[in-house]
């Protein structure tokens, strides 16, 4: 099956791939080749994709999304999100870093906007956060 990851500014990816894990509004869902057609929202949250059906959890990649659309039909998975970070991409220290700024933005806000905006940023260096993490304990590993 063929996975597209679609960001606003491009193609992130777009490879054949056994196994992709989707954050939705139901909960994660895994997907294999031949899935039944289905279209969902995105949540923030981690993608992680299994090139091969051998491989180990050790080798599955992992990508930091935003919201977005999900689109499944038999052999192709298609995410367009606004925002995705592949896993090697995230400076843990810088993000660690924009996350209390977000904070700091939340506590300063002075309306709603400002508010808004702080929370799509704290849930987008949370979500960051997380993927770092995973990749972390896959070199562990």
């Amino acid at each position: 099956m063929r996975l597209e990851l679609v960001t606003l500014a491009g193609v992130k990816l777009d490879k054949p791939v056994f196994e992709v894990i989707l954050p939705t509004v139901e909960g994660e869902i895994a997907v294999f080749p031949d899935h039944e057609s289905l279209i969902t929202v995105a949540v923030p949250g981690a993608i992680a994709v299994r090139q091969n059906k051998e491989d180990s959890d050790d080798q599955m990649e992992y990508f930091a999304i935003s919201g977005g659309v999900i689109e499944i039909s038999s052999n192709l998975v298609r995410v367009l999100v606004d925002e995705a970070d592949h896993s090697d991409e995230i400076v843990e220290s810088d993000v660690k870093q924009a996350l209390e700024r977000a904070r700091e933005m939340r506590e300063s806000a002075t309306s709603v906007v400002e508010r808004d905006k702080a929370h799509q940023l704290i849930s987008r260096h949370t979500t960051q956060l997380k993927v770092a993490d995973l990749r972390r304990r896959k070199r562990r590993g």
